[in-house]
């Protein structure tokens, strides 16, 4: 059975239906006309029996009616158009209503309660009244009846009988206007209010345990909270519209939108504000305004942060730029501002109006201090005329977001307290067009600081270090092969200036200096090394060699003194040859081409080493190596000192970004795929602890490759950072022999300062865990830990560039050699032996007289075959400790063979050991010995020395020495 109420419902329905349509066949298709700009084709409806049903076509007389000339007209229209759709929606969702209570009137046995539209979709009816809401008080605010009245007037004074019908007590004196403004608001209040009556009716009827209850008391206290809704923004419509008439018209165009509603006005509830001077002060419910005769402060509610003050009647508020008070005569007068301005605040960065009305059954809510928005700077400073979109706090930028100017810079990263702070991207234009220069660095309080990259439109490309916006510290420029000059700047910059030690790469013409810098020129001591194989050391001042210096000709030949950068020998000098003679006194260039000489000539005084010149370093002693990297180990230094925090990690030690030029243009490239420094934060606390955790001997070298493996690692970055340093220097043009002795020790070095690092570190974590400190090291045992943990992990990166000055530097010993193995591998065992005068009976014959299967399964035809692979494996590693291991096996091998041979153990003598040791040097064949056993020799460790492995190596440099000797390469050989 169907209630009375449920036909009561029905009944409302069919009036509110029918009303609607004759709401739009007699208010808003006039009005839409009288717009003369309804172009696209409004809906006609014809009354019919009640009912409300759409007619297609357009209003033929409007079709080419002229549009609105006027912004206002152009406004108001857009907004009756808007009110005309919303009203349209309206019709719809109120003839769905009235077919589903047909529906249950004509069937209640099959049909249940809940099949009702204002039941299941009561939120859904809900939303298309608020839209109708808001379209409806948008027009009352910005008075468009009226103007749309005004446009045909006498067609509405001819209508004033239709609307007296439409609405019951209607005045025949009032406006037009105002009789449009109630005969679009009346019906639609009677409606709401009797919804919620019959609604509530129905709920009684139904009883408490009701299937249908709970959407009976949900779909009334919908429409209920509607009720209120309404009545509030009714008022702040007809508020804002009887603001307008109180202000000039030059404000109020400033001021009239839409969307502007008045909450507050200061001629209502007197304020003022402090130290800013304004006559009146408006609140809207997006907006505060600040009116000082013609001027218009207009301030952003996202953007308003609200701050009680000390003094009763005082507030402060905080906006991007200004930070003002305002103050009334009395408590209560404060109390309701800065309710209102909160609220409005808190209602502003929801983003949509409270529900049902503004604070109602909510207690006071405080707007969060960390929002979002978007503002545009209007103050003099750095970010004049620029537009900020992100994160504030406190009403400063704080934390990610973007600025961009009106030039065409564009900053995206990290902010603190209103200034660039943390990583950040920055696109600087250029004059030429799709040119600009990126940063993409590490910022401090407004200024790059830190570690960065930066791209710049030359095609440069720095990588570095900044200190207040400089390069400062340790960086890398460097430009592409394409421009006209390239080259490669390696060092310490101070103040944007390269100043101390660096070195520079000019590819064009093929030289490189390593040495001192000053106010971004070459000053102090030098070393140059060109592509042709010659290298000098000078001392230079202002870019210009001053004073004597020493060059190395690419055939050994050594000149002291004065010479010229295009390397013309000038004044007092002396040549050395490579023979020894030595050629002293004044050299000079005269009018034709050639070397003009005055000096002696002296061919009878023969060097004491021939091989001094040709052995001759250059820069040793005049560049401390200790001083010459501080640039690189000086961030860490700081990242240590301040406890290693993980939000330094990054700005300190670098950050892996990506670099490709076509990501230029897209603003992808802005996001910059990198480690971020908030990842650092939990992994900084992981390998604090994991060095705690593996502290044992047995345990720690692991710990230490892992970490130097690791580029996101403290460690590793360091070590990534050396080799950098290493290769600029000793790579390409600088793989001189000459500058072996420098790589030698910068190697040695840096597997110091690692294991300084690594120490520093652990300080820190055991510091974050509260526990004591490890006591110094003493020297010998920080060299040991050096050499035994260290260098071995770090020789492998730098090993490639190091070898190859060995190489080179011994490049003549090792030829000698080569051709020494050569001719001793044509001699058959037996000869080899007796040449080398083994004594026979430490011959292995018997391996020598076994059947081809047994001397297969022994030793392969050879003899000392075992000794022989044993010391082919000394090429496998890099690590010096394990080449002498390797020597130290190989000798056992021997020793082993021997006392096979005799029948018993046998310890050689020297003078049995030399020989045998010669002839499985011999049948090893390996190249560049004297380049392996000088670097075993200089990085081996000092505790070696004077022990088993100092004495096996001396005894493989004597067989080194003795295949290079001059009668042994000379000895006539045996036939093929």
């Amino acid at each position: 059975m169907c209630s009375p109420e449920e036909a009561a419902l029905l009944r409302l329905e069919e009036v509110f239906s029918a009303t609607l349509a004759r709401i739009n066949s007699f208010v808003l298709q006039p009005l839409l006309e009288a717009g003369h700009d309804w172009k696209a084709g409004c809906p006609v409806y014809e009354v019919t029996l009640g009912r409300c049903l759409p007619l297609g076509g357009s209003v033929g007389a409007s079709v080419n009616a002229p549009e609105p000339s006027d912004p206002w007209g152009r406004e108001c229209l857009q907004l009756l158009q808007q009110l005309h759709r919303s009203s349209q929606q309206l019709w719809e969702v109120t003839e769905e209503s009235l077919h589903s209570l047909q529906e249950r009137l004509r069937h209640p046995d099959s049909i249940s309660l809940e099949s009702l539209l204002l039941l299941h979709c009561a939120d859904r009816v809900l939303q298309v009244h608020l839209e109708y809401i808001e379209s409806y008080t948008s027009c009352v605010a910005v008075q468009a009846f009226q103007k749309a009245v005004k446009r045909r007037s006498e067609y509405w004074q001819g209508q004033r009988k239709v609307l007296q019908q439409l609405l019951s007590g209607m005045s025949s004196e009032g406006s037009v206007g105002t009789a449009l403004v109630q005969a679009l608001r009346q019906p639609l209040t009677h409606h709401v209010h009797q919804y919620v009556l019959l609604l509530l009716s129905l709920g009684d009827t139904v009883g408490e345990r009701h299937p249908t209850r709970e959407l009976l008391v949900h779909a009334a206290t919908v429409f209920g909270n509607l009720q209120s809704f309404m009545r509030q923004e009714l008022d702040q419509a007809m508020a804002t519209q009887a603001l307008w008439h109180t202000l000039s018209s030059r404000l109020r165009d400033v001021l009239c939108t839409p969307a502007h509603r008045l909450l507050q006005d200061s001629q209502d509830i007197p304020v003022t504000v402090t130290p800013l001077r304004a006559e009146r002060v408006l609140l809207f419910d997006d907006a505060l305004v600040l009116l000082q005769g013609h001027s218009v402060h207009t301030f952003d509610l996202k953007l308003v942060w609200v701050e009680p003050g000390q003094d009763r009647c005082m507030f402060h508020l905080l906006t991007p730029e200004e930070e003002f008070s305002l103050c009334s005569k009395d408590p209560q007068c404060r109390v309701a501002w800065q309710w209102k301005v909160t609220q409005a605040v808190c209602q502003t960065l929801r983003g949509k109006k409270d529900f049902p009305v503004l604070g109602a059954g909510l207690e006071l809510s405080e707007p969060p201090t960390c929002r979002c928005g978007a503002y545009t700077f209007r103050a003099e400073g750095r970010f004049s005329q620029a537009t900020y979109e992100g994160e504030w706090y406190w009403g400063r930028p704080h934390g990610k977001g973007t600025l961009k100017w009106p030039d065409g810079r564009n900053h995206v990263g990290d902010f603190c307290q209103g200034l660039e702070h943390g990583f950040g991207i920055r696109l600087v234009p250029q004059a030429s067009e799709d040119k600009f220069d990126c940063y993409k660095c590490h910022w401090r309080e407004g200024s790059m600081c830190g570690y960065g990259i930066c791209e710049y439109s030359t095609s440069e490309v720095y990588k570095g270090y900044f200190q207040e916006g400089l390069r400062h510290g340790f960086g890398v420029l460097e430009s592409t092969p394409q421009t006209p000059q390239p080259c490669r700047y390696t060092g310490h910059w101070e103040r944007g200036q390269r100043s101390g030690y660096g070195i520079e790469e000019d590819s064009d013409r093929g030289e490189r200096y390593i040495g001192m810098w000053q106010a971004d020129q070459r000053h102090g001591p030098g070393v140059m090394v060109t592509q042709a194989g010659v290298c000098y050391q000078a001392t230079f001042q202002a870019d210009k060699m001053v004073g004597p210096g020493i060059l190395l000709s690419e055939d050994d030949s050594l000149y002291e003194g004065t010479f010229t950068r295009d390397l013309t020998f000038v004044g007092k000098g002396k040549v050395t040859f490579p023979n020894g003679f030595t050629l002293e006194g004044s050299f000079g260039s005269g009018a034709g081409r050639g070397l003009h000489i005055q000096g002696v000539l002296d061919t009878a005084a023969l060097p004491s080493d021939p091989g001094s010149t040709r052995k001759r370093q250059l820069g040793l002693g005049v560049f401390p190596v200790e001083s010459r990297w501080q640039g690189v180990y000086g961030p860490f230094q700081d990242f240590v000192q301040a406890g290693c925090p993980g939000d330094l990690q990054e700005a300190l030690l670098g950050f892996h970004v990506q670099s490709s030029r076509e990501l230029r243009k897209s603003q992808e490239y802005l996001c910059c795929e990198r480690t971020h420094p908030e990842d650092h934060a939990g992994r900084m606390e992981d390998i604090l602890e994991e060095l705690l955790q593996h502290r044992a001997p047995e345990a720690l070298q692991q710990c230490l490759r892992k970490a130097l493996n690791n580029s996101l690692h403290p460690l590793g970055k360091l070590l990534r950072t050396l080799m950098l340093t290493f290769q600029a220097t000793y790579s390409g043009i600088g793989a001189n022999k000459h500058l072996q002795g420098l790589a030698q020790e910068e190697v040695k070095q840096h597997a110091q300062e690692l294991w300084a690092a690594y120490r520093c570190l652990l300080q820190v974590a055991l510091q974050c865990k509260g526990q004591a400190p490890e006591e110094d090291e003493d020297a010998e045992t920080r060299d040991l830990q050096v050499h035994r943990l260290v260098l071995p992990l770090v020789l492998p990166s730098f090993y490639s560039e190091l070898f190859t000055l060995y190489l080179l530097l011994h490049e003549r010993e090792d030829s000698l050699y080569s051709q020494g193995i050569a001719n001793l591998s044509l001699f058959p065992d037996t000869k080899l032996l007796e040449f080398l005068d083994v004594q026979k009976h430490l011959w292995p014959l018997k391996d020598l007289t076994l059947t081809t299967n047994q001397r297969y399964s022994l030793v392969r035809d050879k003899c000392f075959l075992s000794a022989t692979e044993c010391l082919q494996k000394m090429i496998t590693t890099v690590d010096p400790w394990e080449k002498l291991e390797v020597l130290e096996r190989t000798y056992g091998e021997i020793e082993a063979t021997v006392s096979r041979v005799l029948g018993q153990e046998h310890k050689l003598p020297m003078d049995d050991l030399l020989p045998l040791l010669i002839y499985v040097v011999s049948r090893a064949q390996i190249q560049h010995l004297g380049a392996e056993i000088h670097l075993i020799r200089d990085m081996m460790a000092p505790i070696h020395t004077g022990g088993l492995y100092d004495f096996l190596l001396t005894a493989l440099e004597s067989c080194y020495e003795h295949i290079q000797k001059e009668d042994m390469r000379l000895h006539r050989l045996p036939s093929r």
